[in-house]
């Protein structure tokens, strides 16, 4: 059955257009100047950005947006139907938590003797605490998935640099919680990772790395950007999707 685009209507900083029976959303940011091309994003949790040249007309955007119309009710169907299964976490012994792209069951230990923490063994994560509170065990949890960020992520950040001809030195990296980003490039070279993304899977790990030394040739998303990223991962944009698709097991 095909679907119409009906006329869209802008509403500020926001436009929003009609495909089907359905109102879409889209925000629209600015992207670099000198840079043409339009970027389309739809986030895990189903926020939409359109990333334009600040000089584009907004009905220059929305033709970009009709024309990307199909993908982007798509990925917000695909988006939708993952989001149902997700169950939000109670931090209590039973549940299977990611690291690393494996899960691992989850067991909370109550003692008064031991010192409260966390530790992986034999396929379980175990927190210790003085008291089983969700709220304590969600703290150490999110304290050891900090500290295993940095130890992996230095070590990613090493072996990826073997392939990242074009960085001269090893740029400076810290670990920051991000709600919409895996990673990011400052203009100086900085790179900031989710410590989130130490429960994907390496690959996955590798790929956002990679993407934010690239920007530190490009820092924009042009077609020199995508030329470069697909010289150094071939496979980039596979690797994309299984993150993206596992968006809303990662982060809670």
């Amino acid at each position: 059955m095909s679907v119409m685009i009906a006329d869209a209507a802008l509403y500020g900083r926001e436009l929003v257009f009609r495909y089907g029976d359905e109102c879409i959303t889209i925000r629209r940011l600015d992207r670099s100047q000198g840079i043409n091309r339009v970027l389309i994003k739809v986030h895990p949790d189903t926020r939409v950005e359109a990333l334009a040249p600040r000089e584009a007309s907004d009905d220059e955007v929305l033709d970009a947006v009709r024309q990307r119309a199909r993908w982007i009710y798509q990925q917000l169907r695909q988006f939708r139907a993952q989001n149902e299964y997700v169950i939000p976490r109670r931090y209590v012994s039973g549940e299977s938590h990611y690291y690393l792209g494996r899960q691992h069951l989850l067991k909370v230990i109550e003692t008064l003797t031991e010192r409260q923490g966390v530790k992986l063994l034999r396929g379980r994560l175990e927190v210790r605490v003085r008291h089983k509170r969700p709220d304590k065990v969600r703290q150490l949890l999110a304290r050891w998935y900090r500290e295993r960020a940095g130890e992996v992520f230095g070590r990613r950040l090493d072996a990826m640099l073997e392939q990242a001809l074009w960085v001269s030195e090893r740029p400076p990296m810290r670990v920051q919680a991000m709600q919409t980003r895996w990673g990011s490039c400052s203009p100086q070279g900085r790179l900031t990772l989710n410590p989130h993304l130490v429960k994907a899977p390496r690959e996955c790990v590798d790929y956002v790395i990679l993407h934010e030394l690239c920007h530190i040739a490009e820092h924009n998303h042009s077609e020199r950007f995508y030329r470069l990223m697909g010289q150094v991962m071939p496979q980039w944009e596979g690797i994309k999707a299984r993150l993206d698709d596992m968006a809303g097991r990662l982060i809670d």
